[in-house]
């Protein structure tokens, strides 16, 4: 496990388990939205993306966290292994409210002077907490048959179901990727 990319849907804690993965095995670690998002919540270019994530990865050794379909190929091209984080939909929903909750209070910046607020997170068809509801399940069903195509049969797969799970392979990660 030199190169690891985190998937899972939003609010599953990709970004948490990707930090403490590169903290744990001293990986470098790439986050996705930070190379997508430009200020004021502006998505980069897709080309301009797909580059950013192409030089980001282009070492050989580094964790990624993120769901962008259009830099999959990418990502999963160059990944040895693939964690699905594939948690309870309660569970989720839970820590993205106390997520989003803590981020729009203290006005934390995100990426590029991004912050969310309560408007936009909670009173808005553009809420994170709405994208949740529209990809939830869809991720559920996606990633598993993704993982079968033949174009990523190099990959390993870890798939993770609880907090336990992960905190369990955590424990592991270290023995395999020196």
């Amino acid at each position: 496990m030199r190169r690891i990319a985190i998937v899972g849907t939003t609010g599953s804690g990709k970004t948490t388990l990707a930090r403490q993965v590169a903290q744990r095995c001293l990986l470098p670690h790439v986050e996705l939205d930070a190379l997508q998002w430009e200020p004021y919540w502006t998505p980069a270019e897709p080309q301009v993306f797909r580059d950013r994530v192409r030089l980001a990865l282009s070492g050989d050794r580094w964790v990624v966290d993120g769901n962008y379909s259009a830099v999959r190929d990418i990502v999963w091209g160059r990944a040895d292994t693939v964690v699905f984080l594939d948690y309870p939909f309660r569970l989720v929903m839970g820590r993205l409210l106390q997520r989003t909750w803590q981020r729009s209070l203290h006005q934390e910046e995100l990426w590029n002077g991004n912050r969310e607020t309560f408007r936009q997170s909670f009173f808005s068809r553009n809420s994170i907490l709405v994208w949740l509801l529209r990809t939830y399940y869809k991720n559920r069903r996606q990633y598993p048959t993704l993982l079968q195509q033949p174009e990523y049969a190099h990959l390993s797969t870890v798939h993770l179901r609880s907090p336990k799970a992960a905190e369990k392979w955590l424990l592991s990660c270290k023995q395999h990727s020196v």
